[in-house]
């Protein structure tokens, strides 16, 4: 990284693409790396909070709350950016979204090559990847080095805030650090975009937030129904090449267990649907999820894998 190369590293949330966040060559290799379209930001990571000060030229009491409370950990706080970091890191953006990783190997990366950009190690578009293995299958040849960290324990993507008053944030990306947790010291909003569609050509604010994202090669729809009616209905329309992931343990025929609760579910989605890729699946059925605490990014995240494609059984009756 010393001389602008790039490296795939481990973080508690998903695998990360990392290069100095202040060159602007490094910084451009990950965004051809991954295929990334240029006008979507990507998070600058530190290590500790006196880190956060160079990056920066206005630090919202409320933030410096926040980050007693949940750094460490999978939240990205958004600031003004300061002269360090050149637009480029903040796709255009007079604003720097930045977080701490819990992940030990993470932070003593950025002790070493301090400040780090680094998007998910996967091609854009694509599940975000939570093992060194995803990473390789999708930079290899791509990149020169990835790190070996285990598997993430997160599986989803950090949360993303942005600050609107002295006392009040919007959430921009649903995460690990959820709105109930936050709503513990502040006022907390959650931006449209992470449950509708955007419109069509506009600016983003965090990375996530385009219309279609973490997507495999698979068609993925949302069926919203639970349990019996889940099963039944993915029956009636199986096929070759479809799988349907469940919230039921129990595993036969198309069916794959998603998780009985949303933190399971978190940690399992990106892997599943690789999963579906591996097996050559062309449709994937996904029960819908819960939007409570960490549900909310599990959602999220199906709705931009689905393109918003959602199945309620009610209305086919």
């Amino acid at each position: 990284m010393a001389n602008g190369g790039i490296v795939g590293i481990p973080t508690e949330t998903v695998y990360g693409l990392a290069a100095d966040a202040r060159n602007e060559a490094a910084v451009r290799s990950i965004f051809e790396a991954k295929g990334r379209p240029q006008d979507n930001p990507l998070i600058v990571h530190i290590s500790c909070i006196s880190q956060l000060y160079p990056l920066v030229r206005e630090i919202p009491p409320l933030a410096l709350r926040i980050a007693e409370k949940h750094w460490p950990g999978p939240l990205t706080m958004i600031f003004p950016k300061s002269e360090m970091i050149p637009v480029t890191t903040s796709g255009g953006l007079d604003t720097i979204a930045v977080r701490m990783p819990s992940s030990p190997a993470a932070r003593a990366i950025i002790d070493a090559w301090f400040p780090l950009a680094a998007p998910s190690a996967n091609l854009s578009g694509s599940p975000s990847p939570t093992t060194a293995q995803h990473v390789l299958k999708d930079m290899d040849g791509r990149v020169p080095l990835i790190i070996d960290g285990g598997e993430c324990s997160c599986g989803v993507e950090s949360t993303v805030l942005t600050f609107t008053g002295a006392d009040r944030v919007r959430i921009l990306r649903p995460g690990g650090v959820t709105a109930e947790m936050l709503s513990e010291l502040c006022n907390v909003d959650i931006d449209p975009a992470v449950t509708s569609e955007p419109e069509k050509g506009a600016k983003v604010l965090s990375p996530g937030m385009k219309y279609k994202h973490y997507s495999p090669k698979a068609e993925v729809i949302i069926v919203d129904a639970h349990a019996e009616s889940f099963r039944r209905w993915c029956g009636e329309h199986s096929g070759n090449g479809v799988i349907a992931l469940s919230q039921d343990s129990k595993e036969e025929g198309m069916f794959r267990s998603f998780g009985s609760d949303p933190q399971e579910q978190a940690h399992r989605l990106f892997s599943l649907l690789r999963e579906a890729d591996d097996e050559g699946a062309v449709r994937v059925y996904v029960e819908m999820p819960s939007r409570a605490g960490i549900g909310l990014a599990v959602y999220n995240r199906l709705l931009r894998a689905a393109a918003f494609r959602i199945v309620n059984i009610d209305d086919e009756k």
